[in-house]
């Protein structure tokens, strides 16, 4: 019956000379503009259509009236609105 008890307190004892458990870093803050929407400023108040001839080296989403959308945020995607009207209206990251 002793051995018993001493095999059930083995382990709680071994337990209690283990460190304490590191907590995980904080995600770092996002870098403003990761997405480089600032340098992309003047294409608000363009038609849509020069879009199709663009580049981009990032995720770029392209965002129409009606259209659905996640609301996840992505910092280094490119956001780009177009009203209806079919001219770009808003540059942002997200």
């Amino acid at each position: 019956m002793r051995y018993s008890a001493l095999l059930l307190a083995l382990p709680l004892g071994l337990m209690a000379c283990l460190p304490a458990p590191v907590p995980p870093a904080p995600d770092p803050a996002p870098v403003e503009d990761a997405c480089g929407a600032r340098a992309r400023q003047g294409l608000v108040g363009q038609s849509a259509q020069k879009l199709e001839v663009m580049r981009f080296g990032k995720t770029v989403r392209i965002i129409r009236p009606g259209m659905a959308v996640t609301m996840d945020y992505s910092a280094e995607r490119l956001n780009i609105n177009i009203d209806a009207t079919e001219v770009i209206s808003r540059v942002s990251c997200g």
